[in-house]
């Protein structure tokens, strides 16, 4: 698999931390060390590259990592690498230490950072490691699946409450501009109501269908928002949820405790193949992609192309943003996405069905 002129690679996590992130930093240091090739660990994402903060990694160095979260290597967001002064820097540290290649782990931004190094010289491999599930290019993010788990497992328990006191609860989950771990946390909590940016929510029909729960005895009440809406909304949700129904609300923010904890088993193997993949890519002298999942196969994307896929599949495209792609890659980008809207719009449909 390895290509004799990389001898020493770089690993990084960049961004918002994501559990499973350390699993995947394990499997790049073991499977590049397995083909003859040395890893330095990026200390604190891009920062370390400006900085030339960085340590050898062995196989050692990686064990008893991959059940805990966050990030070994820790992450930061780097300012000074945005400007051409401070990639420059990346690139000269690079040089300095004779790595000949990268892979980056994080979410958008690490790969728009990885696509810059590659251009100026220093072949990269993005892995998409965010909870938000908004690598639009993949099926799953690493951590998506962990984050879910802890929603699911703090809304049980508020349920509890909620069941003994007779009230509701909003609870506001995380996703950025996503609602990908909305949807799914509220279908898997049995939520009544589920408030996401990328679909119209019936509150109104929501509060009626309370109203009329609370007719037939039922004693507790889940409404899941996305934090897309703001800080005020979720609040402001709650106190019409109260005062319409007469149903004591209470307003949860779960918010950063949604990135931590021990990564799942989906999140583990994920992260681990994922790994391998992007290494594999690396030393078959690949560069400028991104690892996904698609359809359960592993696979490497442009990282161009991700991007751009992006951007169509959250209504940001501009038309300068596909020149130089054909007719034929551009309906394909289509159709991708319009199946992945089809795919979230039939869980929140199914969500609000079984509501009841």
């Amino acid at each position: 698999m390895a290509d004799k002129k990389f001898k020493r690679i770089g690993v990084l996590t960049s961004g918002g931390d994501a559990p499973g992130m350390n699993a995947a930093v394990r499997s790049v240091v073991r499977t590049a060390i397995q083909n003859g090739v040395e890893v330095m660990g990026i200390i604190g994402g891009y920062r370390g590259l400006v900085e030339n903060d960085m340590k050898l990694l062995d196989a050692r160095d990686v064990a008893n990592i991959i059940n805990h979260g966050g990030t070994m290597l820790f992450t930061d967001r780097c300012l000074e690498f945005k400007e051409e002064s401070g990639l420059q820097k990346a690139v000269a540290t690079c040089r300095e230490n004779k790595i000949d290649g990268l892979v980056c782990i994080g979410g958008d931004g690490t790969f728009r950072g990885a696509q810059d190094l590659t251009r100026r010289g220093i072949p990269c491999i993005g892995i998409p490691g965010t909870i938000d599930n908004d690598i639009s290019a993949t099926d799953y993010t690493i951590g998506y699946d962990t984050a879910m788990n802890t929603v699911v497992d703090l809304v049980d328990k508020l349920r509890d409450t909620c069941e003994s006191h007779a009230r509701c609860n909003v609870v506001e989950v995380m996703g950025r501009n996503a609602g990908y771990i909305a949807i799914n946390t509220g279908l898997a909590t049995g939520a009544v109501g589920i408030a996401i940016e990328e679909f119209p929510f019936d509150l109104d029909g929501t509060i009626e269908k309370m109203k009329e729960l609370k007719k037939a005895k039922k004693r507790n009440f889940i409404v899941i928002v996305s934090e897309a809406f703001g800080n005020e909304y979720s609040e402001n949700l709650a106190k019409r949820i109260e005062k319409e129904t007469e149903i004591e609300t209470k307003f949860a923010r779960l918010a950063h405790v949604q990135r931590g904890g021990r990564p799942t088993l989906r999140d583990r193997e994920l992260a681990s193949l994922m790994g391998y993949k992007a290494v594999e890519l690396l030393l078959d002298g690949k560069s400028n992609l991104v690892v996904c999942i698609r359809d359960e196969v592993i696979c490497g994307i442009d990282i161009e192309y991700a991007l751009t896929y992006d951007k169509l599949c959250k209504g940001k495209i501009k038309a300068e943003d596909i020149t130089g792609y054909s007719q034929e890659q551009v309906a394909k980008m289509v159709a991708d996405a319009k199946i992945r809207e089809d795919r979230m719009r039939t869980s929140y449909e199914i969500a609000s069905k079984i509501s009841i």
